[in-house]
């Protein structure tokens, strides 16, 4: 099974991926983990790979493309694990999800002199995922000891803006006190939002912090867009005590 992980959207990127996948294994099995991740965003895909993967077969290969490096002198990696396999730019983008795991190899993969220098996905990473999917992970290019590391800031109860889902919520890596409320500050802006086990539980059009999926905080609009409010990005820095 190939996972894919991008920045694409749901345009041709992505179609043209999968067809390049499938020339060269027409019995791959290709499935979408997101493609909403914003664009270049190192933070967003990092967060969602690491907590997601752990939810798909072992043995599957995770083919993960945002890459604001592409063309240049970054390296392309593929990472074996015991369970699984990960192919990316060597941006960051992988090191949340193989330092917790036990890594058996790690090789660079070739770019290719012809490969576009702004669609790796499709002239190297697709490329490698069909070769990965096929059991040949020992033919890509050489070892490699290290992969670049990244690393989300946490640290007591300052931590970082980890993703903006499709609903507005502002998603962080701060895991729930105990508390019906919390002190939230980032930037220049203070306030204090109470705390809320459901979303059926909290009043319409008010800003409120919930327990998301992944047991960390974050701050919603109950049927609406919170970030439509309070305009964070992916990667800042927020205190929330």
């Amino acid at each position: 099974m190939i996972v894919l992980l991008t920045d694409f959207g749901f345009g041709e990127y992505v179609g043209v991926v999968k067809g390049v996948i499938l020339t060269i294994d027409p019995d791959a099995r290709i499935v979408d983990l997101c493609h909403d991740i914003r664009p270049q965003s190192i933070v967003e895909a990092s967060w969602v790979l690491r907590n997601n993967f752990g939810y798909f077969p072992t043995g599957s290969t995770f083919c993960c493309v945002v890459d604001p490096g592409v063309g240049t002198d970054r390296r392309a990696i593929a990472v074996q694990t015991e369970s699984y396999h990960f192919i990316a730019p060597d941006n960051g983008l992988l090191w949340e999800t193989v330092s917790a795991q036990r890594v058996l190899a790690i090789r660079q993969i070739p770019v290719p002199e012809e490969a576009s220098s702004t669609f790796h996905g499709r002239d190297v990473f697709a490329k490698t995922a069909a070769r990965v999917n096929l059991g040949r992970f020992d033919e890509l290019g050489p070892r490699i000891e290290n992969i670049e590391r990244f690393e989300l800031h946490r640290m007591d109860r300052k931590g970082t803006v980890v993703r903006i889902d499709r609903f507005g919520n502002i998603v962080t890596n701060l895991p729930p006190l105990s508390q019906n409320e919390y002190h939230v500050r980032f930037d220049a802006h203070e306030q204090t939002v109470p705390y809320f086990r459901t979303y059926e539980e909290a009043p319409e059009n008010a800003l409120i912090l919930i327990t998301g999926s992944h047991n960390t905080l974050e701050l919603s609009v109950k049927n609406a867009d919170a970030n439509a409010l309070l305009h964070l990005a992916p990667g800042q820095t927020i205190v929330i005590a």
